[in-house]
C-alpha cells in the first residue's frame, strides 16, 4: 500500500505507513453538529496514526474529547491535517481499549466511564503491583532506585505545572520503568493497559485540583525511598493509596 498522504501544513510530517481494516460501520462521515474537535498537537510517534493515536490519547486524559460525544474521523483530520483513514484506524484501536466505541455512519463516541469502574480499576492494579512491588523491594538494589529518580521528578515537574496530559504520560513512564525490574513483559502490558483506561477522565469529571495533582506526585519520590531502604510495610501503604486515593 503507498503511504497516506500528508497535507504540507499538517504538523504530522512523516508518512503514514500502515494499514488497519476497519469496518465499513465505523467510518462515520458526518460532521455537522459535532462538538469541536482538539486543534493539533506536537506529538512524536514516526507513523501518522501512531503520532494521531497518542494525541488523541492526550485529549482523552485532557478532557478535550469530552465522554459521551461522538467526533467523526474526518473532522478530526481535518484538525490534524491528515485523510480521515489514519484517524479511523487510531480510533479503531482506542476502541479495543475501551476509551471509544463505534457508532455506525456517525464515528465514535467516548465512553462514559463511572467512578465505580475507576474504583474496580484501582484495585485490579493494586493486586497486581503491590505483590510484584514488595518482592521488588526485597531483591533490587538501592542503587536502581536512585537511576528511577528523574523519572519521578519529571513526574512533580508536571503537576507543578497542573499539566494533566503531560502527568499521566510521566506517570507511566514511572510505574513503567519500576515495574520493568520485575523482567515480565506481559506484567507490563497488563499494567500499563490498566494503567491507561484509569486515567480517562470521568462523566462531567472536574479539572483535578493542583494540590491532588502535587501530592500524587510527591508518592512516587516516596515510594522509591520506600523500595531502596526495604521498608515493605510503606510500600503496600503507598502503592495502595496510590492507586485509590486520587483522580491521577
Amino acid at each position: 500500500m503507498r503511504p497516506e498522504p500528508v497535507r504540507q501544513d499538517s504538523p504530522f510530517p512523516e508518512a503514514y505507513a500502515g494499514s488497519v481494516r476497519v469496518p465499513e460501520q465505523a467510518r462515520g462521515e458526518h460532521t455537522h453538529g459535532e462538538p469541536a474537535a482538539p486543534g493539533p498537537r506536537s506529538v512524536r510517534r514516526h507513523s501518522v496514526r501512531g503520532q494521531i493515536l497518542e494525541a488523541l490519547r492526550t485529549a482523552l486524559v485532557g478532557g478535550e474529547l469530552r465522554p459521551g460525544e461522538v467526533y467523526s474521523a474526518p473532522a478530526l483530520g481535518e484538525r490534524f491535517g491528515v485523510s480521515a483513514t489514519p484517524v479511523r484506524e487510531a480510533m479503531q484501536r482506542l476502541a479495543v481499549e475501551g476509551a471509544v466505541e463505534v457508532v455506525p455512519n456517525r464515528g465514535f463516541r467516548v465512553t462514559e466511564r463511572t467512578p465505580r469502574e475507576l474504583a474496580e480499576l484501582a484495585e485490579v492494579r493494586a493486586l497486581i503491583e503491590v505483590p510484584v512491588m514488595l518482592r521488588l523491594a526485597r531483591t533490587v538494589p538501592a542503587a536502581r532506585w536512585a537511576e528511577l529518580r528523574p523519572l519521578a521528578e519529571a513526574t512533580a515537574t508536571a503537576a507543578a505545572r497542573g499539566d494533566r496530559a503531560h502527568y499521566a504520560e510521566a506517570d507511566r513512564a514511572f510505574h513503567r520503568a519500576v515495574l520493568s525490574l520485575a523482567g515480565n513483559e506481559q506484567l507490563l502490558a497488563v499494567a500499563d493497559d490498566l494503567h491507561r483506561r484509569s486515567q480517562w477522565p470521568l462523566i462531567s469529571a472536574p479539572a483535578l485540583r493542583h494540590g491532588v495533582l502535587v501530592a500524587d506526585a510527591a508518592e512516587h519520590t516516596a515510594l522509591l525511598d520506600a523500595l531502596a531502604a526495604q521498608d515493605l510495610t510503606v510500600v503496600q501503604i503507598l502503592v495502595r493509596e496510590h492507586f485509590t486515593g486520587s483522580d491521577a
